[in-house]
C-alpha cells in the first residue's frame, strides 16, 4: 500500500526511532510471516480476516482503505454482469480478498460464483491482466495499475468496487500477532503513529504522493496520477472503521466458512492505538 511507502520515504517511522524494512510479498505470505515471528507487522488487508475468524492469533490495528481498489473487467463483447454466466473469472487465489469480493458481488447479481461461473486462481494483478488478455479467463478482478492497462487494451469495466462503495473491504491494513501486541505495546504504537502520519499525508499532499507512487511502483507520472485519483475515494479518514463497517467487511468471509459462532469484533479488530495516536496528533496542531 502507498501508505507504507510514504511512511518509509518521508521518515515517519524513522522519527519514531524505527528502522523499518518493507518486504513486498503476497498477503498470504505476509500473514504467515507475522504468525511465525519472522516480521513484527504485516500489511495484509481483508485477506487477513478469514484466518483471524478461524482462530489465528492476530489483530487488525489499522486500515488505509475501507473500499476495495479493484474493478471487474471483461472481454469487450461481454456487456453486462449477467453475461458472465458460463464464463471464467480470474482472481488472485482462493480465499483471497478478490475471491470473496467477486463471489459476494456475483451472488448479489443472482449468479453463483463457482456454479454459474467458473472462478480461477491465476495470480497477482498483472498476471490476472495477462490471463484476461490471452483468453485464459473471460473476466478478471484487477487492481488499478492492471485495470488501466485493461482499459487501454479495450476491455470493458463491468463494476468498480472503489467507485460504487457498496462493498466494505479493508486494504492497506496493519496486522500483528497477539503476543507482540501484549509484550511490545510501545513498538506497536510507534509503528501505527508512523503509518497514520503517512495516511494523513496521503490525503492532503496529492502531488508529492503521486511522485512517491511513481517511484515506488516504477510507473510513469501520468499513470501514478490516474491511480491516485482512482483510489482516493476509498481512503479512510483516520485509519479506522466503525463497528458497522467491521461487520460488513467480515460478512463475506463468515458466509464462506458457514460460521455459526463467529468471534467478537473485539477479538479481530483493535483500533484503540490508532485512535489514541490520532487524538495526540490533533492535540499537537
Amino acid at each position: 500500500s502507498i501508505t507504507f511507502f510514504i511512511a518509509k520515504e518521508k521518515g515517519f517511522w524513522r522519527d519514531e526511532g524505527l528502522d523499518v524494512e518493507l518486504i513486498v510479498t503476497r498477503a498470504a505470505t505476509s500473514i504467515q510471516a507475522v504468525i511465525a515471528g519472522n516480521v513484527e507487522f504485516g500489511t495484509a488487508g481483508g485477506s487477513a480476516l478469514l484466518p483471524i475468524t478461524r482462530g489465528l492469533p492476530m489483530t487488525f490495528l489499522f486500515t488505509t482503505f475501507n473500499r476495495a481498489n479493484f474493478s471487474l473487467y471483461a472481454k469487450s463483447q461481454i456487456r453486462s454482469v449477467q453475461e458472465l454466466k458460463g464464463k471464467r473469472i480470474g482472481i488472485s487465489s482462493f480465499g483471497s480478498g478478490p475471491d470473496s469480493l467477486v463471489r459476494d458481488f456475483l451472488n448479489d447479481q443472482g449468479i453463483d460464483g463457482g456454479r454459474d461461473a467458473t472462478i480461477l486462481a491465476v495470480g497477482s494483478g498483472t498476471e490476472r491482466f495477462v490471463a484476461l488478455k490471452t483468453g485464459t479467463v473471460d473476466a478478471a478482478m484487477l487492481s488499478p495499475s492492471a485495470y488501466i492497462m485493461a482499459e487501454e487494451a479495450g476491455f470493458r469495466e463491468l463494476f468498480s468496487f472503489v467507485k460504487q462503495g457498496d462493498y466494505v473491504y479493508l486494504q492497506g491494513g496493519v496486522i500483528t500477532r497477539n503476543n507482540l501486541l501484549k509484550s511490545e505495546p510501545v513498538l506497536a504504537e510507534k509503528f501505527i503513529r508512523g503509518s497514520l502520519k503517512a495516511l494523513l499525508y496521503l490525503q492532503t499532499n496529492r502531488p508529492e504522493t503521486i511522485s512517491i507512487l511513481s517511484r515506488a511502483l516504477k510507473i510513469k507520472q501520468d499513470i501514478a496520477t490516474r491511480i491516485y485519483d482512482e483510489i482516493r475515494p476509498g481512503l479512510t479518514q483516520d485509519g479506522t472503521v466503525n463497528e458497522e463497517q467491521q461487520r460488513k467487511s467480515l460478512a463475506p468471509f463468515l458466509e464462506r466458512t458457514g460460521s455459526k459462532d463467529p468471534p467478537s469484533l473485539q477479538k479481530i479488530f483493535d483500533f484503540s492505538i490508532t485512535r489514541k495516536v490520532l487524538t495526540e496528533l490533533k492535540a499537537k496542531k
